[in-house]
C-alpha cells in the first residue's frame, strides 16, 4: 500500500499511530520542521510543501495569503503526482489540509481525513471521500450544520496514543536545562490572537511563578516585547512540548485540539484561555476532562485552582480509534456516501468567516 500523510505538528501526532497499524511506504508532505521530525522515521520519503509562518503580530494581505496558499498548493500537486498512491490521509484544519486535499482532488487520489473540530473545520474535507469523527453526536452536527454525511466514529482521538507511548525526558534533565524546577508552561497556540498576546503575558506576569513561554504561532521577537518582569521566561527554538509540559507544575495554553489531548493524557494541571474561537471542540474535550475553560482575565484565579485532568479514558480509546482508522485506510470502499461537495465548502467558508 502507498499512502500519503499531510500534516502539520499535532495532526502528525494523530497520524502517527495509525501508520504504525498499516503495512504502507508513506509519503509525507509537510512544511513544519517539527511535523517533518515526527514524520521521518515512518516515511520513505519527506517532501516539503512550503514553509511554516509564524505571525509577527502584523496580517498578511489577502492577496500575500491567497499566493502562498496557491504555491504551496502546487507544491503539494508536484510531490503527489506520479507516485500510484492509494490514499492521502489529513487531520487537522490548518492550510496543509486545504493543499493536500486539493491537490488529491486534482489528481483522483482518495481521500481520507480525521476531523476533531467539527465547529471549524477546513472548508477542503466537503472533497474528502471518507471523513472521521470523535463522536456519535460530532457525526450528527457535521451532517446538521455542514450537510457531510460521509463520516464514521472512530469514538476517541489516536493522538492520545501517542501521547502515551511518547518518551519522556527526564525532568530533572530539563530542570537542569532551563534552570529552574518550579514553573508553569504558557502555550501560545493557534487559537490566540496577536491582539491578545500582550495581556496574556501581563495577566502571567501576576502569579507569584516562574513561567516558560512556549510561542509557537509566534516570532520570538514579537512575544518578548510583552515580557517586563522576571519569572516569565521565553523558549526560542524547537522544543519537546509533551516532555516540557510533563515536567511542569501546569499549563496554561490557548490553543486547540493538540494540547487538549495532550495534557489530559498527561494527566496535568492545565487551564484553557479562550482564544478567537468560542465555539471549538477543544474547549468541549477540556471541560469533559475536568480543565477549565477561562477568559484572558480570569487566568489568575484559574490557574490557582487548576485541577488535574481525568485522562485515563482518553488514553482508552485513543489507543481503539486509531486502530478504526487505520481499518478505514484498507478498506475505504467499504463505507459509502458522497462527499459534501461545493454546497458543504460553502457552509464552512461561511462559519470560518466569524474568526476571521
Amino acid at each position: 500500500m502507498n499512502i500519503a500523510v499531510v500534516a502539520e505538528t499535532a495532526p502528525a501526532k494523530t497520524i502517527i499511530p495509525v501508520i504504525e497499524k498499516l503495512d504502507a511506504n508513506v509519503l509525507s508532505l509537510t512544511h513544519s520542521n517539527m511535523a517533518e521530525e515526527l514524520l521521518r522515521p515512518y516515511s520513505f520519503e519527506m517532501r516539503s510543501i512550503g514553509q511554516g509562518r509564524r505571525s509577527g503580530g502584523v496580517k498578511n494581505s489577502n492577496a500575500t495569503i491567497a499566493k502562498l496558499v496557491l504555491q504551496d498548493t502546487y507544491s503539494a500537486y508536484n510531490a503527489l503526482k506520479g507516485k500510484k498512491l492509494d490514499l492521502v490521509l489529513t487531520c487537522g484544519n490548518a492550510g496543509d489540509v486545504r493543499k493536500g486535499i486539493s491537490a488529491a482532488k486534482k489528481l483522483g487520489i482518495p481521500k481520507l481525513h480525521i476531523e476533531q473540530d467539527i465547529y471549524n473545520p477546513i472548508e477542503m474535507i466537503a472533497y474528502a471521500d471518507l471523513i472521521t469523527v470523535p463522536s456519535n453526536e460530532y457525526k450528527k452536527k457535521l451532517k446538521k450544520m455542514y450537510g457531510i454525511e460521509n463520516t464514521v466514529n472512530i469514538k476517541g482521538y489516536p493522538q492520545a496514543e501517542y501521547v502515551l507511548r511518547h518518551i519522556l525526558k527526564d525532568p530533572d534533565e530539563l530542570y537542569k536545562h532551563y534552570g529552574i524546577s518550579d514553573f508553569y508552561v504558557l502555550f501560545l497556540g493557534g487559537d490566540t490572537r496577536p491582539e491578545d498576546v500582550g495581556e496574556i503575558i501581563h495577566q502571567v506576569e501576576q502569579l507569584s511563578h516562574n513561567v516558560l513561554v512556549v510561542p509557537y504561532r509566534f516570532d520570538v521577537s514579537f512575544v518578548s516585547r510583552f515580557i517586563t518582569k522576571k519569572g516569565v521566561y521565553i523558549i526560542d527554538g524547537d522544543v519537546d512540548l509533551i516532555s516540557l509540559m510533563n515536567a511542569s507544575d501546569g499549563v496554561i495554553y490557548c490553543s486547540g485540539m493538540g494540547v487538549t489531548i495532550e495534557v489530559g493524557a498527561l494527566s496535568v494541571p492545565a487551564v484553557k484561555v479562550l482564544g478567537f474561537h468560542r465555539d471549538h471542540a477543544s474547549n468541549d474535550l477540556a471541560l469533559s476532562l475536568g480543565i477549565n475553560v477561562v477568559s484572558i482575565y480570569e487566568i489568575h484565579n484559574a490557574v490557582e485552582h487548576m485541577k488535574t485532568p481525568f485522562g485515563s479514558r482518553l488514553i482508552k480509546n485513543g489507543s481503539k480509534a486509531s486502530y478504526k482508522v487505520a481499518e478505514l485506510a484498507k478498506n475505504m470502499n467499504m463505507f459509502g456516501g458522497n462527499a459534501g461537495g461545493l454546497s458543504s465548502l460553502r457552509k464552512i467558508w461561511n462559519q470560518r468567516k466569524k474568526y476571521r
